[in-house]
């Protein structure tokens, strides 16, 4: 573990998030504050640990708007922009949410921004993870909504967005203990709906799942290896390295064979809003915030 390249990470992570916030503006293109803020990073020296992602109102994650996409931010639009980076693989992840002129969904914002502040306060060796699921729905739901239940925090190793264990949005019993040292990205949704997402239309945001011996797409698979290991990728991200038809052909085999995975939309089951908070955290005796700036 690399306390200095997290940290790093982090710093460049909430830069970007912050430098693409500031871009969320009615009438302007999703696809730019997505190039614009993936631009950021690469300036900043890091990579990318995930596309940027832009979900709306009642979609909660995986949502990447292509180069060719014509969505425009709306008034009244909640938006939630999650951005990734890593430092040699090690990873900084952070979000937050967004109303677009209007004082709507403020509470909404402010309930997963407070339940995310009370986790980071118990990430401390020794706390059961159902402890700290339970702190984020007593927030929620005391702002009079509901968490998402299917969605969670997740640990976070060198080159591996979602490492096993997860921080659970409600209290899940789970006896399991933080200990010192562990990296999680902790993520709390909450929601005016009943709390559940669902599987929508399929992304453009994909990863590698299993390493195979192929002929068809081999060049592309060894290319999205060799620069982001397991990390998810955009097919935008390939663009200019091959031929089209090479890169459509390759995803759609690879896909096929289960090699790669494109990552669904996830919608909120009753169709209603959805905000979201997130901040990478480092377990210790005072929890290391890593995507936090001075």
């Amino acid at each position: 573990m690399n306390l200095q390249d997290y940290k790093k990470a982090g710093k460049i992570a909430a830069e970007a998030l912050l430098f693409g916030k500031k871009l969320i503006k009615e009438g302007v293109l999703l696809r730019d504050v997505t190039k614009k803020t993936e631009d950021f990073v690469h300036q900043q020296g890091a990579g990318l640990a995930f596309p940027v992602q832009i979900s709306l109102n009642n979609k909660a994650a995986h949502c990447y708007a292509l180069n060719d996409s014509e969505e425009k931010f709306k008034h009244g639009d909640l938006a939630k922009i999650d951005v990734g980076v890593h430092v040699n693989g090690f990873i900084g992840d952070n979000a937050l949410s967004v109303s677009i002129d209007t004082d709507e969904d403020l509470e909404l914002i402010r309930a997963s921004k407070d339940a995310l502040r009370e986790a980071i306060n118990l990430m401390r060796p020794g706390i059961k993870l159902g402890e700290i699921g339970n702190a984020i729905e007593e927030v929620i739901v005391g702002y009079g909504f509901n968490p998402i239940r299917n969605l969670s925090g997740h640990e976070v190793e060198q080159w591996n967005l979602h490492a096993g264990i997860i921080i659970p949005n409600y209290d899940n019993k789970s006896e399991t203990e933080l200990e010192d040292g562990q990296v999680f990205a902790v993520e709390p949704f909450a929601t005016t709906g009943a709390g559940k997402v669902n599987e929508g239309r399929l992304s453009g945001i994909y990863r590698i799942e299993e390493l195979k011996s192929v002929r068809i797409g081999r060049e592309v698979l060894d290319y999205i290896y060799e620069n982001y290991k397991g990390l998810p990728i955009s097919k935008e991200w390939v663009k200019g390295k091959f031929d089209e038809f090479r890169i459509n052909n390759s995803f759609r085999v690879l896909e096929q064979q289960g090699i790669i995975r494109r990552y669904p939309e996830l919608v909120e089951e009753d169709g209603m809003k959805v905000s979201q908070a997130e901040h990478t955290v480092m377990v210790a005796d005072k929890p290391i915030v890593m995507t936090k700036l001075d």
